[in-house]
């Protein structure tokens, strides 16, 4: 096959940059359609630079089309962390060291997700979207990436997954909501450009990490629809996302870098004619793991005719191969590189120098404040913070505590004074521990704090006898104590590449010793996924749940402790009683007795569930109206307690009259209302009657079937305070 010298590139390349990238060229034309620039930019690209652009970088130098990348981005900008996500450089003395970068460190997935707050995830997107642009645009020390890897749509179908902490949860409404609010964050409000690009993680059904190179996640065509690729469709569909990264593992067999679904569904279906790639080094797990082709150069060439379009993995060899053997065309490669173009494009990178991109000045201003240093971020990490606190119990009303009636506080536990940050975390610019946000709300100096790691020589035991309360921080390490990838070594923990062995938490007799000295024990399980944690739900007075990460986490955590903030967040996950309780691992079909819609058994905390310091009285369902398109439910609910809080308004909806197996009940609408201490508030609920739907294998599409639905309102998925229903 004759290719063109990349010698020949390379020379007009550096002839292009030596007259300042003076030449118009047509794609630079923002009157076109978008199709035609797209035509037009294809038409100028050589074959060496089609290849390229089949990696993970968008850049063509010798069209003026600047370099742009990609960055991790689920709970922040990652510019740092254990894996050095700021890139690593060579120190005076020679020895390897991070460059890390500050940015603003929010909770985990798993905390964003119970916050339950769509517009508070949102700002989490646009806040870590204006750093990237901040470290792309500025002149000094660019990083140049605008594709976010954001956010995590997979869904937390079993406790076990070691993964759980990057999701928002197990139910896939819920997550839909909350993966569209993050998107429309990070990419923007502008009908023509993007901030970012958002990159949904991990097309599809990823959540089994032990031999995830080479299972296969098996379920039917309505799990697809109505659970897996729920938040996935609604993510293009809705959120307008454009890009995805495809999972290691397969669906029905085929591995999904090369899942015929790919441009059957997500491309031909639902739109999306931007970007799909594979995870990092999936072409040589496709041929080595999964055993699906016998060659890398069989795997390269199919990986490009399912129209994946970007390699994060080595390629290059492969595709020229692929190429001279003819197993692939420069036709295959223009089919899969449409997409980063029409990204490009909506990242004003094809504009040339007179874009009219509205976010192009950001990081350019002369003494411009860095993003991360703005008060607004740190406030902002601090409510999310504070609103992702999940208060699991507070028995004798322990709860909050008043300071002004302490003398002494003992603060307990190996994460009581340390934030450790997971393995796609940035390195924020400062970190507030508990120890320390507790400190912060003494500052009037009436109550000591008292701190012991644990309890060497009973330093613990010592502490919480001495003090009028202890609170013990305790939980999982979220990459197993060293970066090591397959390094896990507490059974309970969990992380990329490694599912837990075990639900108990290993600190529970650390617990015991403190409670026996004192009943005032409090504990704050710091964990990025649910434990069995059956003695302290039966014996410590109070329990609240936080994830790792935020460097906020000791501010936000003092601030529902103290009463300042009211906690409103909610669990987002089945919280079992026993690991026995789940089916095998590898079961994908979730009607086997998964989630709370098909789960019949007992639990420890139920989806949905969280307490708060004041009382919700549910009063009556208002009104059940419905035009062509949608139920509209208004409810009444009276804040009956003495502090004003947040409620989640929760509404499930059950089929009784299906004749087809549906679930026991199923989130369909939601709410996070404010109200105050002693008033009654309106809270209105649409439900799109499409939301009703289940997915009809025969005809190949949603169907919503006449007949009556149960409306089931509440607390919770097992709280439910109010029902009616609606004939459709």
């Amino acid at each position: 096959m004759k290719m063109k010298s990349l010698f020949v590139v390379l020379c007009l390349t550096m002839a292009y940059l030596s007259v300042g990238a003076q030449k118009i060229y047509k794609f630079q034309n923002t009157k076109l359609s978008d199709e035609k620039r797209i035509d037009a930019l294809l038409e100028e690209l050589m074959l060496e630079e089609k290849i390229a652009l089949l990696g993970s970088d968008l850049a063509v130098p010798r069209l003026g089309i600047l370099s742009c990348r990609h960055h991790e981005g689920l709970h922040g900008l990652a510019l740092g962390g254990p894996a050095a996500w700021g890139g690593r450089k060579k120190g005076e003395d020679g020895k390897i060291i991070p460059t890390d970068r500050p940015t603003t460190i929010f909770p985990q997935s798993y905390g964003l997700g119970a916050t339950w707050d769509v517009d508070l995830v949102k700002k989490v997107g646009e806040q870590a979207s204006l750093e990237a642009r901040y470290y792309m645009q500025r002149p000094e020390d660019k990083r140049t990436a605008l594709v976010m890897r954001a956010p995590n749509a997979d869904l937390a179908r079993d406790p076990r997954w070691g993964r759980t902490e990057e999701s928002y949860g197990e139910d896939a409404f819920l997550t839909a909501r909350l993966t569209v609010a993050n998107i429309k964050g990070l990419q923007g409000d502008n009908p023509r450009y993007w901030r970012t690009a958002a990159l949904m993680k991990h097309f599809l059904a990823n959540s089994n990490e032990d031999r995830r190179d080479s299972t296969s996640s098996n379920f039917d065509m309505r799990l697809f629809y109505e659970y897996y690729a729920y938040p996935f469709y609604k993510g293009i569909t809705e959120g307008e996302s454009h890009a995805f990264m495809a999972a290691y593992n397969g669906w029905n067999g085929p591995a999904m870098c090369v899942h015929p679904c790919l441009k059957e569904i997500t491309r031909d279906k639902w739109g999306n004619n931007g970007i799909i790639c594979t995870d990092g080094g999936a072409l040589k797990l496709l041929v080595n793991a999964h055993h699906a082709y016998p060659t890398m150069a069989e795997g390269a060439a199919a990986v490009v005719k399912a129209t994946t379009g970007q390699f994060l993995d080595v390629y290059k060899p492969y595709i020229e191969e692929a190429l001279e053997k003819g197993l692939l065309t420069e036709k295959d490669i223009d089919k899969a590189i449409r997409g980063n173009l029409y990204v490009a494009l909506r990242l004003g990178l094809l504009d040339g120098k007179d874009s009219a991109d509205p976010y192009k000045n950001i990081g350019t201003i002369p003494n411009e404040v860095p993003p991360y240093e703005r008060e607004e971020a740190k406030q902002l990490a601090r409510e999310v913070t504070a609103k992702s606190v999940v208060l699991l119990k507070n028995s004798k009303n322990l709860l909050p505590l008043n300071a002004s009636k302490l003398k002494k506080i003992a603060v307990i536990g190996p994460y009581a004074d340390k934030i450790v940050q997971d393995w796609y975390s940035g390195t924020p610019a400062y970190e507030i521990t508990i120890l320390e946000g507790i400190r912060n709300a003494m500052k009037d100096g009436q109550t000591e704090v008292i701190y012991a790691t644990n309890n060497a020589i009973d330093e613990a035991v010592n502490a919480a006898r001495e003090a009028d309360v202890a609170v013990v921080c305790v939980g999982n390490h979220p990459y197993g104590t060293r970066p090591d990838w397959f390094f896990c070594p507490v059974p309970s923990d969990g992380r990329e590449a490694v599912d837990r062995k075990s639900l108990m938490l290993p600190d529970e007799d650390l617990l015991k010793q403190v409670y026996k000295a004192n009943p005032n024990t409090i504990l704050v399980l710091v964990s990025s996924f649910p434990y069995t944690i059956n003695w302290s739900q039966e014996n410590l007075p109070a329990i609240l749940h936080i994830t790792h990460c935020s460097q906020e986490q000791g501010n936000g955590l003092a601030d529902v402790l103290f009463g300042k903030v009211n906690p409103s967040g909610h669990t987002t996950q089945t919280w079992v009683k026993d690991i026995t309780d789940l089916p095998d691992m590898m079961d994908y079909d979730i009607r086997n007795g998964r989630t709370y819609m098909y789960y019949k058994d007992d639990v420890l905390y139920p989806f949905g569930y969280g307490l708060s310091y004041t009382t919700f009285d549910y009063q009556q369902i208002k009104s059940v109206k419905q035009d062509k398109d949608k139920v509209t439910v208004t409810v009444l609910v009276k804040n009956s307690g003495s502090r004003d809080g947040e409620e989640v308004v929760q509404l499930y909806a059950s089929y009784p009259e299906s004749k087809v197996e549906r679930p026991m009940k199923q989130l369909r609408a939601f709410s996070k209302v404010p109200i105050a201490a002693g008033d009654t508030k309106e809270v209105v609920l649409d439900i799109p009657k499409e939301d009703f739907a289940y997915w009809d294998e025969i005809q190949d599409k949603f169907v919503v079937e006449p007949g009556k639905v149960k409306l089931l309102i509440g607390a919770s998925s097992a709280d439910i305070r109010l029902e009616g229903e609606v004939t459709l």
